[in-house]
């Protein structure tokens, strides 16, 4: 079950450093409104953070919220529309103003930095930190940053412009042994790793103590899949299958399902088909139209199919598990 944090309230440093966290910063699509700004996503996994899109306001809604970053190494952008990157520039600008000197790297159709490299150059002269950009295919499915704890790939989709969506997965941890075994078999710290690799132990007096008995299992990697803006394609199914979260966009109601074919985007029908299909635990519906719905309809609809949904809305934290 997700637990959702309190959003009317500052965000104590101790709730900030939360791992598995998300936070949903934008959840509307097009064009901000009174209640909603484009999309925009703070995810917090393995102590480290990660901007997923950075439409106009993401900072500001990092501001409202008491959020600091100063973990976030990394922004991975889905595709070219405005509503997902008009924030970039603001946001790098502010950081060189309250002097970040990390690099941060932007993860992003190729195209993004032959944009953003005059305007860089204009309006962030001095820069005191490195804007590496780092391109990936959005028509391939591959890893396109892995570190010891975790890696993100790639997830194709179908779109009026090259697009991709996002797979965050955990890796797989080593098992857990068990402390109070440790002092009663006497075992040498330099045996341990090789006990939690598999390895069974041997006693002083050789008595065979087998690794099941000495070990119990971590907890099993999260896996988040974010699916930004798509027209229906079952494509995705065999890369997020048995996610533990999925973010797929619902900008239309099903009524208006004939508005999909022109603007290459889904219903919450569809995405809850595709959650349903993928056999996914959880799955969160936004990208909103900016025309005036009701939410609360959309996502009745959506659990019609799939009962495990949960609408995005502005300022949500959702600890993932």
């Amino acid at each position: 079950m997700a637990r959702f944090l309190n959003n009317d309230r500052q965000i104590p440093k101790s709730e900030q450093t939360m791992s598995n966290l998300l936070t949903i910063l934008g959840s509307g699509s097009a064009r901000p409104t009174r209640d909603r700004q484009p999309s925009a996503q703070l995810l917090e996994l393995d102590d480290k953070q990660f901007l997923i899109d950075c439409g106009e306001g993401t900072q500001i809604a990092l501001a409202q919220m008491g959020l600091r970053t100063p973990r976030l190494d990394h922004i991975f952008i889905s595709h070219l529309h405005g509503d997902h990157c008009f924030g970039l520039m603001g946001l790098i600008s502010t950081w060189g103003m309250l002097g970040r000197t990390k690099s941060l790297t932007l993860h992003a159709p190729s195209i993004l930095e032959s944009l953003m490299r005059p305007l860089l150059d204009f309006f962030c002269q001095g820069l005191p930190f490195e804007v590496v950009f780092q391109p990936h295919n959005t028509n391939r499915h591959e890893i396109i940053y892995e570190d010891r704890t975790l890696r993100v790939s790639t997830l194709p989709l179908k779109h009026k412009v090259p697009c991709c969506g996002f797979l965050f997965e955990e890796k797989e941890r080593e098992p857990h042994i068990r402390k109070e075994l440790i002092e009663q078999y006497q075992i040498p710290l330099a045996d341990i790793p090789h006990i939690k690799a598999g390895g069974d132990f041997i006693t002083a007096d050789g008595r065979h103590i087998p690794y099941a008995e000495l070990t119990f299992p971590a907890q099993a990697p999260l896996r988040y899949a974010y699916c930004s803006d798509t027209a229906y394609t079952e494509r995705l199914l065999p890369w997020i299958d048995g996610v533990d979260w999925l973010y797929h966009e619902a900008t239309f109601a099903a009524e208006d399902e004939h508005r999909c074919k022109d603007t290459a985007h889904s219903t919450t029908l569809q995405a809850a088909t595709i959650a349903q299909k993928a056999h996914v635990r959880n799955l969160i519906i936004g990208h909103f139209s900016a025309r005036k719905v009701s939410v609360e309809a959309m996502l009745q609809e959506a659990r019609s199919i799939f009962r495990s949904t949960i609408a995005a809305h502005d300022k949500m934290q959702i600890e993932l598990n």
